[in-house]
């Protein structure tokens, strides 16, 4: 069944809109492609400010491990870093879909 990698930022509103073009333009692409993932979305917590989420679909859990521990993410996060410094802090989940109605 499909699985995710849940990548949560807690982005500061003085970086929002530089965040928000960067992401769109560049790290979602370059991500979805390097992942091979089936499809990659995102967007902003209606609940909590600064809240970005950026969702990451795969075929199976397998293909979702193995990209937790590959080199296209260790070469995502060390852009990330590079881009965006000690000013973003972020967590990943991998979560196995169960059911779906």
């Amino acid at each position: 069944m499909t699985a995710y990698l849940i990548v949560r930022a807690e982005v500061r509103d003085s970086d929002r809109a530089a965040f928000e073009t960067w992401y769109q333009n560049e790290h979602l692409p370059d991500a979805l492609k390097a992942f091979q993932a089936t499809s990659a979305r995102r967007g902003w917590s209606d609940v909590t400010p600064g809240v970005h989420i950026a969702l990451y679909e795969f075929a199976s859990l397998a293909d979702a491990r193995t990209v937790m521990g590959s080199a296209a993410i260790k070469s995502l996060i060390a852009e990330f870093d590079r881009v965006w410094q000690d000013r973003v802090v972020r967590t990943r989940e991998v979560i196995d879909i169960a059911q779906v109605l």
